[in-house]
């Protein structure tokens, strides 16, 4: 009866601990909310810009037609762009709040 007692209390220690290394994790994992969002040119996929281009060509999200053209934006959290190959910062807003 001691051994059985001794084995769940090891086994209800041990799920513990998963569950509450899970919790942390998951609680990391998720990035804070960005302060401010950054237009970075060069680094959209074609349909996937968030706004008109650069050089004039069209004024619409969605419009860009190759991927990582130099006249295609698309917003990023402030300090993200400069990380992402070929990203240039071409301007920012403030996020919502």
């Amino acid at each position: 009866m001691k051994d059985n007692r001794s084995m769940l209390n090891a086994t209800l220690a041990g799920i513990l601990a998963v569950g509450a290394t899970a919790i942390s994790t998951t609680a990391n994992a998720v990035p804070d909310q960005p302060k401010a969002w950054e237009k970075c040119y060069g680094i959209a996929k074609a349909g996937m810009n968030d706004c008109g281009s650069l050089d004039g060509k069209h004024s619409c999200s969605g419009q860009s037609t190759k991927d990582d053209d130099t006249n295609e934006w698309v917003y990023v959290p402030k300090g993200t762009c400069t990380k992402i190959t070929g990203g240039s910062v071409g301007g920012e807003k403030p996020a919502k709040t």
